[in-house]
């Protein structure tokens, strides 16, 4: 299973790539056995640790959608967790803001090599107005320090006014130079949206990607995750157990950054747009463009877990692109209180992987890991 390198592969064959995915998704006889012992591991793992609640979506293309839920939406007296129940997506949320720009820059709406500038005023006669293009929004390459102003997200604080104040700091480097992952920068991809097209962010979700998926359960914002009782309260541990946690609305100030809601159902869709399977909704062309590796991410190399298997990192639009032990991954993960999730699409496989928990837990790390390197055992071993 040789593979191109990542950035020639990211710059020159994406498009062949997903244009070709229709011919290569086969039928495979061990897939399911496959899965459903994965889900097994992973569902007795959740309940050694006691995860209150869990939804797994794993699609393969030319097969059938493995849809798991497990555990409950309270640690006590919570209703079961079913396909249809709501997550916190948390910074997963940044996938969909990613695909959603890419598609409208696909239909001439917004041009992503503009300056930010020339959508929002309060850029004017600032450090930014020049060289700050939109593309770095979505990249975390505006040149800010790493996680600017993300304490005035937790505070009471509206996002207008985090705004005021984020343009008045210094940058650390020139936009498209450094990498500082952001939230409140990232999430001017609304203002810009709107200025652009008189649509707000929210409008082109749910008229753009939601409705035309039928992701029904998916929305964005606090209302629409507590609309009726069908969702997955938050949770966070105690000395002896996990306990129940006030859903906070302030992350869903930055809708882009960490704003959506979605259930097992939801992402199932999700990682089939991701592979092609939505053209009219995520053309080839937009599929590309998020996937571009605009922002190299050295720290990402040095994560624990992937250490010895991550052997590039860069940043798209709202997606992480990783070689991962010579496989091209597009990834994400997400974490707000009382919710950890993970998403993962192999796009050379026709495979997609998503994991979310209504707890705080580094033991999401523990089973996305074991599912990659299962799942590039079990195809390699498929080669020989």
């Amino acid at each position: 299973m040789k593979r191109l390198p990542l950035l020639k592969y990211c710059l020159t064959a994406v498009c062949f790539v997903y244009a070709t995915v229709s011919f290569a998704a086969q039928q495979d006889p061990n897939w399911d056995s496959f899965v459903k012992k994965y889900g097994r591991y992973a569902e007795k793992k959740l309940t050694s640790k006691g995860i209150p609640g869990a939804a797994l979506s794993i699609v393969n293309l030319g097969n059938s959608d493995y849809i798991h839920a497990v555990g409950r939406t309270k640690a006590r007296n919570g209703q079961k967790v079913n396909v249809h129940t709501r997550f916190r997506l948390a910074s997963v949320s940044k996938t969909f803001a990613g695909s959603l720009a890419a598609k409208l820059s696909s239909d001439g709406l917004i041009k992503l090599d503009n300056s930010v500038s020339n959508y929002l005023p309060d850029f004017i006669g600032t450090e930014y107005e020049k060289n700050l293009k939109v593309y770095h929004l979505l990249s975390h390459s505006s040149g800010l320090v790493p996680n600017a102003y993300d304490n005035l997200i937790e505070s009471r604080m509206d996002y207008p006014d985090i705004v005021q104040k984020l343009v008045t700091v210094k940058p650390i480097c020139e936009p498209g130079i450094c990498y500082g992952y952001q939230n409140v920068m990232f999430s001017l991809i609304d203002d810009v949206i709107l200025k652009s097209t008189n649509k707000d962010y929210s409008q082109w979700l749910n008229e753009g990607i939601f409705q035309p998926l039928d992701m029904i359960d998916a929305s964005l914002g606090y209302e629409a995750m507590v609309v009726d009782s069908n969702y997955a309260l938050p949770h966070v541990r105690g000395k002896k157990r996990w306990y129940t946690a006030k859903l906070k609305k302030n992350y869903y100030k930055v809708g882009p950054a960490a704003g959506v809601n979605a259930s097992a159902s939801d992402m199932a869709i999700w990682l089939k747009a991701q592979l092609g399977q939505y053209p009219e909704v995520l053309s080839l062309d937009a599929l590309s463009k998020q996937t571009r590796p605009y922002t190299r991410t050295k720290k990402e190399m040095y994560r624990r877990v992937w250490k010895k298997q991550l052997h590039e990192a860069y940043y798209g639009l709202g997606w992480r692109v990783y070689n991962y032990d010579n496989e091209t991954l597009y990834y994400h993960s997400g974490w707000v209180q009382g919710y950890r999730s993970d998403l993962v699409v192999f796009p050379h496989l026709n495979i997609g992987f998503s994991l979310v928990l209504n707890a705080e837990t580094g033991l999401i790390n523990e089973l996305t890991t074991e599912f990659i390197n299962r799942l590039l055992t079990y195809k390699r071993e498929q080669t020989i």
